[in-house]
């Protein structure tokens, strides 16, 4: 008899519960088909459940009914998760202010757990809403583009793209590499970033545990070059410009809670609290405006009747006098 939430989720789906000692062999096999009546009242019971903690960790610039759709989807398919691993990954998600639809986010499943998974689309949304770039340039250059690069040069004649914007994804080939750059609100272009395949392919061989997980237990995965790699060029170019572009605290600590993902590790430590983030941000602005002023502040200069400067006395060592 199914005694606990997740217990009914796993009974509707047909799933067990894993066991914890083995969290890196188990092998989730979500449902296929439309959800039975079961599955719905299941998922209806989780959101009831964890309702309250969402909306508490939601911005409000981000739907909780929006957000609680995209949990409803995906839920049956993560119900082998580990509770306690599923239900942070949703509240990072939430305290980002991102919606698990895997377009700005998604769940991954590694073995018997879920991970918070942000997209590069995800990385824009938060930068743009940062307020600190006034815009974010990226994409793919395919192998019939016409396309030159030039670091010694200045900008913008150190990069030049030109593509054919008729012709079908097929008739310009396969992508080569990734490029993003952000112009700030001044209207300055920052430094270009490229990252090709085989960077990307470095980099997720490396730092990606989902994905040498799921190559150990023979599954798919979002990194395979069959499958979302160019997204995964894109999200590695996106990332590589922060050392040299300004990021918000939101933007540092989504970073943070993404590599923590990918290395295997606890993520909700690395989400901020929102009204924290957003007074982080609001004074980054500030230091950045007070940084980008050439003026100087001048204090008043204290004058005698004749108009001489007044020295005071630890100028002077002693009393003060005029000069």
């Amino acid at each position: 008899m199914a005694h606990t939430l997740m217990d009914r989720v796993l009974a509707a789906t047909g799933g067990g519960r894993p066991a914890p000692e083995q969290p890196t062999t188990e092998r989730v096999n979500p449902p296929v088909g439309e959800a039975t009546p079961a599955q719905v009242d299941a998922v209806q019971a989780y959101l009831d459940k964890h309702g309250d903690a969402f909306a508490a960790s939601l911005p409000k610039t981000v739907s909780l009914e929006a957000f609680q759709a995209a949990v409803a989807a995906l839920l049956p398919k993560v119900a082998g998760c580990r509770p306690a691993t599923l239900r942070l990954a949703l509240l990072t998600c939430a305290r980002f202010g991102l919606v698990p639809d895997g377009y700005e986010a998604a769940i991954e499943v590694q073995g018997n757990r879920a991970v918070f998974v942000p997209t590069y689309k995800g990385y824009i949304r938060l930068m743009y809403r940062s307020g600190m770039v006034a815009s974010v340039h990226y994409g793919l250059v395919h192998e019939h583009d016409t396309w030159k690069v030039r670091p010694s040069a200045a900008a913008p004649d150190d990069f030049e793209l030109e593509i054919r914007p008729d012709l079908s994804p097929e008739e310009r080939g396969k992508a080569l590499f990734a490029y993003a750059f952000v112009r700030t609100n001044g209207g300055a272009r920052s430094q270009v970033v490229y990252v090709n395949r085989h960077k990307a392919a470095q980099v997720r061989d490396e730092w990606s545990y989902g994905y040498k997980l799921a190559k150990q237990q023979g599954r798919a995965h979002y990194w395979d070059e069959d499958q979302n790699f160019d997204h995964g060029m894109l999200k590695t170019a996106i990332k590589q410009l922060f050392p040299s572009v300004d990021a918000s605290a939101e933007v540092v600590a989504l970073a943070a809670a993404d590599d923590a993902g990918e290395r295997g590790d606890v993520q909700i430590v690395h989400a901020p609290d929102p009204e924290r983030a957003a007074l982080l941000a609001e004074a980054e602005r500030a230091h950045r405006t007070a940084e980008g002023s050439q003026e100087r502040v001048q204090l008043p200069v204290k004058r005698s009747k004749q108009g001489r400067v007044y020295r005071g006395k630890k100028q002077r060592g002693g009393k003060g006098r005029v000069s």
